[in-house]
This record gives structure tokens, C-alpha cells and sequence, in this order.
């Protein structure tokens, strides 16, 4: 098998797909997550493979814990067991003030960013930790500077659903430190990819990139090198930290 093996989350389009492309690229074999967009995941896979590469990706739906099983025993039956996860899947909905939000909107949203990263990283734990015999691994959870900022007057569920993904990577690092895990977050500042559009905002970027000081927005790209950074042995002594990949904002 694979001595390197990362599982991805969400590595169809935007950061996880460049993620997952960079990982490949590092040696990783990839295996990833996509909800519904088989052709774009697809695509991934092309690129991987045609760059000398190995990828699988797997129709899966963060927000179902049996989609995760299947996640995770799918990338063993091909790969292995995970050496690396990384939980990049999330979701977010049209700009509105917190009164106008139903709770059904909000337990969507809860669903996929946090539930999910908590079940993905249960799972990557329970293969990964010596305590259950495994041979440690890193787990790098992708948050979001709006996690500092809440997000008003747009999306106070989706900060406080990336607040909560900075308190679990700080508690689960804590809690496998000793057990061969390294758990930590890159926080993305506003970066170009399609996620602005279920906002309801395609151009979302270039209207607030004049608050950020480098005054641009991030590649998916450059948050992947941050990603990769944190899984490698170059980051040995590094866990429950963050990155802040923002432009300095």
C-alpha cells in the first residue's frame, strides 16, 4: 500500500481541489470527497492522473455519517488507511442578518461544517491514533478568518460554524498529542472560488478585497501550500495552531 495517504473532504472545486492537486503532486495517493458534482470531480482526477499521479474520489455527503463511513472504507480498500485528513468540505447560504434565518437553514449549515469535520476527524482518529493501534498522522481542519470576524450582516451562521472548527482543532490536538496525531487549521481569508456564489454574491471578493491590506483575494492555491506545509514532517512540532492565510486582514 501507499505511504502517504490523504483524505480530502470537499476536493471537487476551489481550495480542495487544489489541495488535493498539490497533495499529489507531494507523493500523497488522494482520495476525496464530492457531493453532487461528479464532472468537476472527474476532472480532478484527470488532472491527477495525467500529472503521474493517483486520485480517487468518492460521492459523499459530509453532513451523513454513513456517507463517512463509506468515505473512509472506500479510501482503505483502495489505498489504505489515512495517514492525513484533511476536512475542507463546508457550505454557506444567501447574505442575511441572523433574524431572517430559519432553523432549518442553520441546522444545514451545522451539519456540514461542523458535524461533519467532528465525524471525519472521529474516524481519522480511530485509524490513526497508537492508542488504537495505528501509526499516528496529521489532520489539518480548514476554517476561515470569518471565524474571528462573525460575519454580520451576511453570514453569522457560517463564522460561528468556523468558530466552532477552531475550538475543535484546538481541544482534539490537545487530546492525540500524545498518540501520534498532530491536529491544526489554515484560516482562509477571501479567496477565489465558487462558494461567494451561494451567497449570492459571485463578486464578493473583489468588492471587499479593499478592506484586506495586501488589497487582493487568495488563490485556492496558496491556501493549499499552507495546508501541505502543516500536514508534513517540516511541521513536526507544530499542532493545534492556525495559519492565517488572508493577505494580512
Amino acid at each position: 500500500m501507499h505511504d502517504k495517504i490523504v483524505l480530502i473532504t470537499g476536493g471537487s472545486r476551489g481550495i480542495g481541489a487544489a489541495i488535493a492537486e498539490l497533495a499529489a503532486a507531494q507523493g500523497y495517493a488522494v482520495c476525496f470527497s464530492y457531493k453532487s458534482n461528479r464532472a468537476a470531480a472527474d476532472a480532478v482526477v484527470a488532472r491527477i492522473t495525467q500529472a503521474g499521479g493517483q486520485a480517487l474520489a468518492v460521492a459523499a455527503d459530509v453532513a451523513v455519517e454513513a456517507d463517512i463511513l463509506r468515505l473512509f472504507a472506500t479510501c482503505e480498500q483502495e489505498f489504505g488507511v489515512p495517514t492525513a485528513l484533511v476536512n475542507n468540505a463546508g457550505i454557506l447560504e444567501q447574505q442575511m442578518r441572523v433574524e431572517q434565518m430559519d432553523v432549518t437553514r442553520m441546522q444545514r449549515i451545522f451539519a456540514t461544517n461542523i458535524i461533519g469535520s467532528f465525524v471525519c476527524a472521529r474516524e481519522a482518529v480511530r485509524r490513526m491514533s497508537t492508542r488504537h493501534g495505528g501509526k499516528g498522522g496529521a489532520i489539518v481542519n480548514i476554517s476561515s478568518i470569518a471565524a474571528k470576524g462573525g460575519g454580520p450582516g451576511e453570514y453569522v451562521d457560517y463564522a460561528a460554524s468556523k468558530g466552532a472548527i477552531d475550538t475543535l482543532t484546538i481541544g482534539l490536538a490537545k487530546e492525540v498529542a500524545l498518540e501520534g496525531i498532530r491536529v491544526n487549521a489554515v484560516r482562509p481569508g477571501v479567496v477565489y472560488t465558487e462558494i461567494h456564489a451561494s451567497g449570492g454574491e459571485p463578486g464578493r471578493v473583489d468588492r471587499v478585497k479593499v478592506n484586506v491590506p495586501m488589497q487582493r483575494g487568495g488563490q485556492p492555491e496558496e491556501i493549499a501550500e499552507a495546508v501541505l506545509w502543516l500536514l508534513s514532517d517540516k511541521a513536526s512540532y507544530v499542532t493545534g495552531t492556525f495559519i492565517d492565510v488572508t493577505g494580512g486582514r
